[in-house]
């Protein structure tokens, strides 16, 4: 299969394809790994391949779904693939081999796609950037001396370079929005408790999972595969939305951060360039401030963000090993900075989260959709943000970079970004918009009417077309 025929299709239009006839589940297996094998040296976006593997399931009987023969990636973060080991992007668990797939990896299966590899990802998930010791740097299909976020960033990288349509991604401090920003491509976070976790939970865990996407469709159906329904949903399910709805939202708009700092100039004028694009759509533009103290926030979000690390260092102890030698210094970095902490702090956080929340969801109830920019900047340089900087500089760069993200992991709210805007270097900028708890079909729904506005899929990263 020649790439303009592969690259013109999204995902449901390659399983269209082999439900026609016109090609072979395994003709896509070939074309995605081609890809692969054509451009991973360069991005370092897939890390485990199992493409034997997967060239035999495509020659075998396949799920009747509607992703039926197309290929997809798992990020190697905390989702069980049977046979397969999974790292979390750390030397700390390098050697585990799961023996059952995740419920979530199950569904995937179901809705047909053909699993051909894992995805990099950071130590643990827990920066912005997708740069770990055991794994190396992911870099942008943009500009490969770039980031290409974190902490989905192997997934982002391998869908903007056009190895495959969509890919599995989650998102804890704002790892699918982050990386879709950074490689101009569609994520939505769902809202927190809409996908199966296999039944996980630690205290202030706020990460969701999902996927990113070239369209907006491939995300919408599969989350229709994926959410919960039934006697286990924890929330009205989204069902399928297939298209823009016809309501005029009401808007509300700002680019100033949670400390009241604005963006990079480029993010600031591509952020104002969407919202007058909705505008010039018949929604209703309201400029609002920032309904949260940032700082109180950021120091809160931290405190349970740190406790993680903590844990690990103190495993890390148990087992009898140097965590400076087993863990990165950003996650060492983290556990002290959690260390430090007066005793009571996480309770403390995790009732300022409750607050915030309560406060978050007041204002959100005024407006159908809140527009922001999804990042500070533009993606940084590879090294810029690397867990090896040291802790001080890295925490100031961090939290000032990904100011936009995770009040949506705290409060729950689905948000998605999306890829409508690139800077006179080419980069990528992408435009975050948040409904309140439920909202995805609202989103999907704008989401939809500004992929046909604004199309971005023709729009190809420079390695895209090699």
């Amino acid at each position: 299969m020649s790439f303009a025929e592969y690259a013109d299709h999204d995902g449901l239009g390659l399983a269209d394809l082999v439900k026609k006839g016109e090609v072979t589940p395994l003709e896509l297996v070939d074309a995605a790994i081609e890809r692969a094998e054509r451009h991973n040296g360069t991005l370092n976006a897939i890390v485990y391949e199992a493409y034997d593997e997967a060239r035999e399931a495509a020659k075998g009987k396949l799920p009747d779904g509607p992703f039926k023969g197309v290929p997809f990636l798992i990020k190697d973060l905390g989702t069980e693939v049977k046979g397969w080991p999974r790292t979390s992007g750390s030397k700390f668990v390098a050697n585990i081999v799961d023996d059952h797939d995740s419920t979530l990896v199950s569904r995937f299966r179901a809705a047909g796609t053909v699993l051909f590899g894992k995805t990099n990802t950071p130590e643990y998930g827990i920066t912005g950037t997708t740069e770990s010791r055991l794994l190396g740097p992911c870099r942008n299909p943009w500009d490969p001396n770039r980031i290409s976020g974190g902490s989905s960033g192997g997934a982002a990288s391998a869908v903007g370079a056009g190895i495959l349509p969509l890919a599995h991604a989650s998102d804890g401090l704002g790892s699918i929005r982050i990386p879709a920003a950074c490689c101009g491509v569609f994520g939505l976070k769902p809202s927190r408790g809409r996908i199966h976790l296999g039944g996980r939970k630690m205290p202030g865990d706020i990460g969701v999972q999902h996927c990113v996407s070239r369209s907006v469709r491939d995300s919408a159906v599969l989350m229709d595969l994926t959410e919960m329904k039934g006697s286990e949903a924890v929330l009205a399910p989204v069902g399928r939305v297939e298209g823009p709805g016809k309501k005029r939202l009401k808007i509300a708009f700002n680019t100033e951060n949670y400390y009241g700092t604005e963006p990079d100039a480029d993010v600031k004028a591509a952020t104002e360039s969407v919202a007058k694009l909705c505008a010039d759509l018949g929604h209703e533009i309201v400029p609002v401030k920032n309904p949260v103290d940032g700082r109180a926030f950021m120091e809160a979000f931290l405190t349970v963000w740190s406790s993680g690390p903590a844990h690990l260092v103190g495993l890390a102890k148990e087992n009898g090993l140097d965590p400076e030698r087993a863990l990165e210094p950003w996650t060492t970095g983290l556990a002290a900075y959690f260390a430090s902490k007066p005793e009571g702090a996480l309770e403390a956080a995790l009732a300022h989260f409750a607050m915030v929340t309560e406060k978050t969801k007041a204002f959100m109830a005024e407006y159908d959709v809140w527009l922001t920019p999804v990042l500070a900047s533009a993606p940084p340089k590879i090294g810029e943000q690397a867990p090896a900087v040291p802790f001080d500089t890295l925490y100031e760069r961090t939290v000032e970079y990904v100011s936009y993200t995770p009040l949506h992991n705290v409060v729950g709210t689905p948000a998605m970004s999306v890829p409508l805007s690139w800077n006179e270097n080419g980069l990528p900028i992408g435009a975050q918009f948040a409904a309140p708890i439920g909202g995805e079909g609202r989103l999907f729904e704008l989401a939809f009417e500004l992929e046909q506005a604004r199309p971005w899929a023709q729009k190809y990263a420079p390695v895209f077309a090699g």
